[in-house]
């Protein structure tokens, strides 16, 4: 590897400048190559070692524990039961749903979409173990454009702090309620007036035209080839990642007069938006960014809920006032991607918009794409000509007033209906009950369903019998759920009992233990369950069972879609935990005859079943004996016999 990289630096100054493009792009790709097969096994284990899968995946989403393992709503696909499973005892995830699995790696290149180069860096920096430096011709495209991204957000922090148009800007922002420290934890910034300052500045520090351009900060003429700075005279907000790094930029219109600016002030076009944002890039997809999530995360597992806002200035007066759990979608109308981010971290989510027409909109679009996600929904209500900067700035008791004070979701649907139509006419009545219905069928506890009914025909003064019969009207598709028998299977031939099974399957012991290992083996190698016997089948418990006979209409094998079928089997926690486990465990499995040690295993399944039994009849005998029942004495004897000259062979 180091030998590699001195050749290159030897000969990049002999490659011809046209080439040179063509020349990192191609040794970009193959040295990302050389570092994942050359990098010494003992570093990438060291990084293991140190970081928890758990821990790591925390930062990303809320997990919840279920018995030995951590489970949450899968990322990378939308589903509403969580089937994304951490293993703390494996280091290793799971969906069992979209079948996404692997280390720590595989986790952070799949959710910051890099590769494995970048997420080595990211991963050695959280477990501070240092890498050996390679040459910086040949980092790739996108550590380029966050370098370019965060030169520019220094450029801009530094034109804020010392030229007279960027302390004219603080004096604004000051006016608005930011602190100066706010100030910089944002890391706020001013676009100069000229035309190609930004732009001119990347080019002396070597960068280039199109990289430029690639980062959303120039636009290019079509005309004439020519570029200028897509940011000027305004006010900068930086925009980052889950991990702090900058990816792209909003910028407020400047459109308050100076205070006392002895320069000429650049006119902004009257006509021109009030904010505009770095358009789609390799960094940046608008869609499926928070403001604010990168400082927010935390908090908002902590207080387990999420403040929504629309602006960048809601969010940062909003942490500042002590809401660190706020984010906003900025430059963007609020996406399902992006409500799978929160979601991530929390379902309880609080939606706080402008209460004018815009706001109002966009609430109602925030409100149906959260309810689709399962969201659990309120609502801030402000006044209408207030946002929640406007009311922060002016009053921050105000806003923590209003913030507890956020309305369930259904009773702001109540204020809508009963502000848009007439509740005294009987159209009006109906049109607010055609509103309001196909909501509250949405909620999926009954007696708060029945709560909103009662109060549906309280305030519309019909009778309950009224609503009913419109509410039966009403069609929502139910969830399909798998269910399994949930009975035992009756005795067979050799005597074994339901009773000794009940008494065998009360506690967590061998008998488990050699129930969740045959499983194990089975989801190994699921041809095996052929070695099961009809009559060994009613060892198991109905819920595998149930899996075992699923198993054979599939022929005996296994995809990732049938595993998320398997999980749904399971209708209480204990099992579905069994269940991942298993799943888990087979993926583990490392032994040679799959077949073989099954076999053993079922014959110490018999052994304990027969163990049992006989403890069972022995104990009714004795009862029988005390109660003189010669009858009843006569047939456990018989069957205690049975048992005994048909031991089992245990090994």
């Amino acid at each position: 590897m180091i030998f590699f990289a001195l050749i290159v630096s030897h000969l990049w100054i002999f490659i011809p400048r046209h080439c040179k493009l063509f020349s990192v792009i191609f040794l970009t790709s193959f040295f990302n190559l050389l570092i994942s097969f050359n990098m010494p096994d003992a570093i990438i284990q060291q990084i293991k070692d140190r970081l928890d899968i758990v821990e790591v995946i925390s930062s990303y989403l809320k997990l919840e524990k279920t018995g030995i393992n951590f489970r949450a709503p899968c990322p990378f696909h939308q589903e509403k039961k969580p089937s994304f499973f951490v293993s703390p005892a494996r280091q290793m995830f799971k969906c069992f749903g979209c079948g996404a699995s692997g280390s720590v790696f595989d986790f952070v290149m799949k959710m910051e979409g890099i590769e494995f180069p970048e997420a080595l860096k990211l991963l050695a920096n959280k477990a501070g173990i240092a890498l050996p430096q390679y040459q910086p011709h040949l980092r790739s495209e996108r550590t380029l454009l966050l370098e370019i991204c965060e030169l520019a957000t220094r450029f801009f922090e530094k034109q804020l702090q010392s030229t007279a148009w960027g302390k004219h800007c603080q004096q604004y922002l000051q006016k608005r309620g930011l602190s100066e420290q706010t100030i910089k934890q944002w890391r706020l910034g001013y676009a100069p007036a000229q035309w190609r300052a930004l732009s001119d500045f990347l080019i002396s520090r070597g960068y280039q035209k199109n990289d430029i351009l690639k980062c959303g900060l120039a636009v290019q003429q079509e005309q004439n080839k020519n570029f200028y700075d897509r940011f000027r005279h305004r006010i900068v907000f930086p925009v980052f990642n889950h991990n702090g790094e900058v990816i792209g930029f909003g910028a407020r219109k400047i459109d308050f007069a100076p205070l006392d600016v002895n320069t000429t002030k650049a006119q902004n076009d009257d006509q021109s938006p009030k904010y505009i944002n770095t358009p789609a890039t390799v960094l940046y997809d608008k869609g499926r960014v928070l403001y604010g999530m990168h400082l927010a995360k935390t908090a908002i597992h902590q207080k387990d809920f999420c403040i929504l806002t629309e602006g960048y200035m809601d969010v940062i007066l909003s942490h500042q006032a002590g809401f660190t759990n706020t984010v906003s979608a900025s430059g963007t109308a609020l996406t399902a991607a992006q409500l799978q981010i929160i979601k991530r971290h929390t379902v309880n989510l609080y939606l706080a918009f402008d209460r004018d027409t815009a706001g109002s909109l966009a609430t109602m679009r925030g409100i149906d794409l959260a309810q689709k996600e399962d969201f659990n929904i309120k609502i801030i209500l402000t006044p209408n000509d207030k946002d929640p900067a406007d009311i922060i700035s002016e009053n921050v008791s105000a806003w923590h007033s209003f913030v507890g004070q956020a309305k369930d979701i259904i009773a702001f649907y109540f204020d809508e209906a009963f502000s848009k139509f007439d509740c005294q006419s009987a159209q009006g009545k109906k049109e607010i009950a055609m509103f309001l219905l196909p909501y509250i069928k949405k909620i999926s506890n009954r007696i708060v369903q029945s709560h909103w009914l009662d109060v549906l025909a309280q305030r519309l003064n019909v009778s309950p019998q009224a609503i009913l019969e419109e509410w039966n009207k009403i069609s929502l598709v139910d969830n399909h759920t798998h269910h399994y028998a949930d009975h035992q299977g009756q005795a067979n031939n050799s005597g074994q009992t339901a009773e000794a099974l009940s008494a065998l399957s009360k506690q967590k012991n061998r008998f488990d233990l050699l129930q969740e290992k045959i499983l194990t083996l089975i989801f190994k190698q699921p041809s095996c369950l052929q070695n099961i016997s009809e009559k060994d089948f009613y060892l198991f418990s109905p819920a595998l069972q149930s899996v075992f006979n699923l198993l054979k209409e599939k022929n005996y094998s296994i995809a990732p879609s049938l595993e998320k079928e398997i999980l749904d089997l399971a209708q209480d926690e204990q099992t579905k935990t069994i269940l991942c486990d298993c799943l888990f465990g087979a993926e583990m499995e490392e032994t040679a005859d799959v077949s073989q040690e099954m076999n053993l295993c079922l014959q110490n399944l018999r052994f304990l079943v027969w163990q049992q039994e006989l403890k069972h009849y022995s104990e009714q005998l004795k009862t029988a004996e005390r109660e003189g029942d010669l009858q009843k004495k006569n047939e456990l004897a018989e069957k205690i016999n049975f048992l005994t000259k048909n031991k089992p062979v245990v090994f």
